[in-house]
């Protein structure tokens, strides 16, 4: 990535305007000054950065952040927050020497920081309900630092979409779709080529590792020293649900930035772009297409369209080992033996159940499963994941009848109980025992976002002492069952024991 260099006199034009197009006068010298105002003000503001447009408000004003949750149609998702500098930050937020590395490199990405001792003035319960944990960043682009100059408060600075649609970056596109959720807009005439999101990044507080929760703007497209001992030109199609590309045309891997949900018509044709851009640049088409082996995944049907145009070899893979491989190849552990645990939401399994708490074996190229979490009930398809009270149903014994009352109307109860009783499709998923856990304890029945049961779970049991905890597997050498760990912890709570 390059900063490229503009006239110091004119520079870039930028044009700030209300949500009707009514241009606002303003000069370069006093536009972003202008803007503060307005954001002070309690105005939401479409800017146009560098790599998409961004929805913008004052981050001290729960008022406006509503407004803006309202019309992006996003009740409970966090936000991020951008703060003018490190020195502001710092009086707010505890940072630790990792944090501040990683919030001040060339990437810049989005910290999430716990909220310890936290002094500012932030309207917390609005940017991230129930959460002890904020999404902070740093200006990273010229447009932002400028603004960053005027500003004496920290900004909500969250991607310019509506829920669930890619990130705006085409002026007109914005005027059309943002009108009715910006006052006003600061755009400018440069075309963006490939817009992205901003990245995210968490350090585990145990290890201190540094995971990428989402590999964007700083972090994509990039290219890595893929010794793969294969002459072939491999592209790599990847699944539904944070969708993006990797294609391998020489000795190195190139992968897309994180693109999005492929249900949504524009991100799938972003997708489809980024798909037809990396053989355009590299004037290669695949000799092997890898796709996920659900039959139902918008990327495999591509994957299979863009093989047979090709007329390039096929394979599928099961999601989850191809979550392992991403691993043995990240740490290139190829030549070792490997014990590999991976937790999901879902994944096609070889046996046609929806796989998620998976245990592998890595041995001589070769990846075998050796063990799972016990099978229970899948129910509804996708409407289980968007509803935690519907895996607590599925795992949920016979004495758990009142707390399934609670939770459901008497209709939706018989109803749904009786379709468990012949239903046949099994999962194996971590996630949904999550949300099933979630809805036990009463933290959330209904999921307004992917994973906000998790999400909240994890950030209640950071309240706890993790050394003293209930051991709810009687037989773990037995197997994982999800089922009784969920009886047990009911069984907890009937006799008051702190779960």
């Amino acid at each position: 990535h390059s900063q490229t260099n503009t006239c110091p006199t004119c520079g870039i034009e930028l044009i700030l305007s209300d949500n009707l197009g009514n241009i606002v006068p303003s000069t370069p010298q006093n536009i972003f000054k202008k803007i503060v105002k307005l954001l002070n003000e309690g105005n939401i503001v479409a800017l146009k950065n560098t790599s998409g447009y961004l929805l913008c408000c004052n981050a001290e004003n729960e008022a406006v952040i509503q407004k803006l949750r309202s019309k992006k149609n996003r009740p409970n998702k966090p936000f991020a927050v951008l703060f003018p500098s490190m020195e502001f930050l710092q009086i707010d937020l505890k940072i630790n020497e990792q944090q501040l590395k990683s919030l001040t490199s060339t990437e810049r990405p989005i910290n999430i920081i716990p909220l310890e001792n936290y002094k500012g003035k932030i309207a917390l319960n609005a940017i991230a309900p129930g959460l002890k944990q904020l999404g902070v960043m740093l200006p990273y682009s010229g447009v932002l630092q400028l603004l960053a100059n005027e500003l004496n408060f920290p900004i909500v600075a969250t991607s310019g979409n509506i829920h669930g649609s890619p990130i705006i970056h085409d002026n007109a596109e914005a005027f059309e779709k943002l009108n009715n959720v910006a006052d006003y807009f600061v755009q400018h005439p440069l075309e963006i080529m490939h817009p992205q999101d901003d990245s995210v990044v968490k350090f585990s507080s145990r290890s201190h590792q540094k995971v990428l929760f989402r590999r964007a703007r700083g972090y994509a497209p990039n290219y890595f020293d893929a010794p793969l001992n294969s002459e072939e030109k491999v592209m790599a199609m990847g699944a539904d649900l944070k969708s993006s590309i990797a294609f391998y045309p020489n000795d190195y891997l190139y992968v897309s930035q994180y693109l999005g949900n492929l249900q949504n018509f524009d991100v799938f044709n972003r997708f489809t772009n980024m798909a037809k851009a990396f053989t355009t640049i590299f004037e290669q088409q695949p000799e092997v297409v890898l796709v996920d082996k659900h039959p139902g995944y918008q990327s495999t049907q591509l994957g299979k369209e863009f093989a047979q145009k090709n007329k390039s070899k096929l394979v599928e893979i099961q999601h989850h080992k191809a979550h392992f491989s991403a691993i043995l190849g990240e740490h290139q552990l190829f030549s070792q033996k490997v014990l590999g645990v991976i937790f999901d939401g879902t994944g096609y399994g070889d046996d046609g159940a929806i796989w998620g708490g998976e245990f592998f074996n890595y041995e001589a190229n070769e990846i075998a499963r050796i063990n799972h979490i016990d099978y229970f009930d899948w129910l509804f398809g996708d409407k289980m994941a968007k509803e935690p009270r519907l895996s607590l149903l599925s795992l949920a014994s016979d004495e758990m009848i009142a707390v399934l009352k609670e939770k459901f109307t008497p209709n939706e109860l018989k109803t749904y109980q009786s379709i468990k009783k012949t239903n046949k499709l099994k999962t194996s998923s971590a996630g949904r025992l999550f949300d099933a856990v979630a809805s036990l304890l009463n933290i959330t029945d209904l999921n307004t976002y992917e994973g906000e049961a998790a999400i909240l779970l994890e950030n209640r049991i950071t309240e706890y002492n993790l050394t003293s905890c209930s051991n709810y597997l009687s037989a773990p050498e037995n197997g994982i069952s999800a089922k009784e760990i969920i009886k047990n912890i009911y069984a907890d709570i009937q006799n008051g024991t702190p779960t």
